[in-house]
């Protein structure tokens, strides 16, 4: 709703899991819901394969469908509310787990919400994340409604969700946890404005750069299914090929179902196989249970090899096409919504601070300055209205910034390349050290109303 910045069909926003559906947000011409059942047997919908979670699924599937720019872009699922408590012991009536993994493996960006006041995770909230478990990149994390608590509560807020999630997510890497307060209402704790506004910049960004990468991720899934494919016939062709001809054949069954772990680890010396392509011992074991071994097909060594030469030589050549064809075309980013909100204009991140302040006044920003900048230049012994470098030195050292930066200012200030600076050149180094040391970051070029008006080149007019 936020990002939209409109109502959709189906949506139902409120303090407990209003919504108890799974709901396809996509572009259409007109405003409608397509129900599931309908949904799975579209040719022209991505969803065909979520028929085998059934009726108590489907009944809980719906497509909402409106004409928002946004949508043009990205599609969204909106996944029901995590249950927690006595209601979490209550059955949805399909596996919750199973229908989160179809969607994980097949998004872009998984995006975990949690609210600045309500921080614990549920059991079934605990699973559901489990259930991402290889699609760690693709997670995101966003602390809500941060703007209920102040400063020095929500310190402690987002550490402590750091600790939970720590629990739940097992990885190395710090989760990215965007901290804002993403809804139109207005701000109850002012004092983390800034905080919220880069934030939220961060997500945007994040969120608008997907259509970009779109082709790169399915090229990614292809190279994972096709590793997965490779190791899952070498197990079933060594399983198949276990099997006695005549007699036996349940007991060998059960053996070869136990001895799985070690049948990985033969495999993986025999074919020089990472462990982490290999699927996980409990699930393939229940799954092998249903099947009957002396069906399986033996190893053809061609497939493999065919498979063996995709990931060597096309795909290098598939990657060298989309790089040049993301080059010939223009930049695709999402549009319409909350995003054209923070693109332009004076309420756009970064607008007027740092480097930018004083863009749209007609006087020289650093002037307001430069009588306090003018009495240090004057102690630095000008020769001739100008101060030499090692005068300039000792003093732009005193700021403590390292001497890469102090260079990079060096080369801003000295508009006119002489190696010496005047009083205006001066200033202007004396206030882009001010930008730094407040923390924003320096320009590669000097911006045209920084530039000191001495050094400005007058306006020619035509006659």
């Amino acid at each position: 709703r936020y990002l939209l910045e409109q109502d959709f069909p189906g949506m139902r926003i409120g303090p407990e899991p209003t919504t108890d559906s799974f709901i396809a947000v996509m572009y259409g011409e007109s405003e409608g819901n397509v129900p599931g059942n309908a949904l799975v047997v579209d040719p022209k919908k991505p969803f065909r394969k979520l028929s085998r979670f059934g009726n108590a699924f489907l009944n809980r599937f719906m497509c909402s469908q409106l004409p928002n720019q946004v949508l043009k872009s990205i599609s969204i699922i909106d996944s029901p509310g995590i249950l927690s408590g006595e209601k979490q012991r209550i059955s949805r009536g399909y596996d919750f787990c199973q229908v989160l993994q179809w969607f994980a493996e097949r998004v872009d960006r998984i995006i975990l919400l949690f609210d600045a006041h309500k921080l614990d995770i549920s059991d079934e909230f605990s699973e559901a994340i489990k259930s991402f478990r290889g699609q760690d990149d693709k997670i995101r994390v966003v602390l809500n409604k941060a703007d209920q608590v102040d400063t020095q509560q929500l310190m402690r807020v987002y550490g402590a969700l750091m600790w939970s999630l720590g629990k739940v997510i097992n990885t190395p890497e710090v989760l990215r946890v965007y901290i804002g307060s993403f809804w139109a209402h207005p701000l109850r704790n002012t004092e983390n404005r800034r905080l919220f506004e880069a934030e939220a910049q961060d997500l945007f960004k994040d969120i608008q750069s997907l259509p970009q990468k779109a082709a790169v991720r399915k090229l990614n899934d292809l190279i994972k299914r096709a590793r997965l494919a490779k190791v899952h016939a070498y197990i079933i062709s060594y399983l198949k090929k276990e099997m006695p001809s005549v007699f036996g054949k349940e007991n060998k069954k059960k053996e070869l179902i136990s001895r799985l772990p070690e049948i990985y680890i033969q495999l993986q010396r025999e074919y020089h196989i990472s462990a982490g392509d290999f699927p996980e011992v409990k699930k393939m074991q229940e799954l092998l249970e249903t099947c009957d071994f002396t069906k399986f097909h033996s190893l053809k060594p061609k497939l493999i090899e065919a498979v063996d030469n995709m990931l060597a030589t096309k795909i290098a050549s598939l990657m060298s096409l989309i790089s040049q064809e993301e080059s010939n075309m223009p930049t695709e980013m999402v549009h319409g919504g909350a995003f054209d909100g923070t693109m332009a204009g004076p309420f756009g991140h970064g607008y007027g601070e740092g480097v930018k302040e004083g863009a749209d006044e007609d006087e020289w920003v650093v002037a307001k300055d430069k009588p306090a900048y003018d009495e240090i230049f004057y102690t630095l012994s000008p020769i001739n209205g100008k101060i030499s470098g090692i005068s300039a030195k000792k003093e732009m050292v005193t700021s403590k910034l390292p001497n890469s930066v102090l260079g990079k200012i060096w080369k801003l200030a000295d508009c006119d390349g002489d190696g010496m600076l005047d009083d205006e050149e001066f200033a202007l180094a004396k206030h882009l050290i001010k930008i730094k040391l407040d923390g924003y970051e320096l320009p590669g070029t000097l911006p045209s109303h920084l530039v000191p008006p001495s050094h400005r080149k007058p306006l020619q007019t035509a006659e």
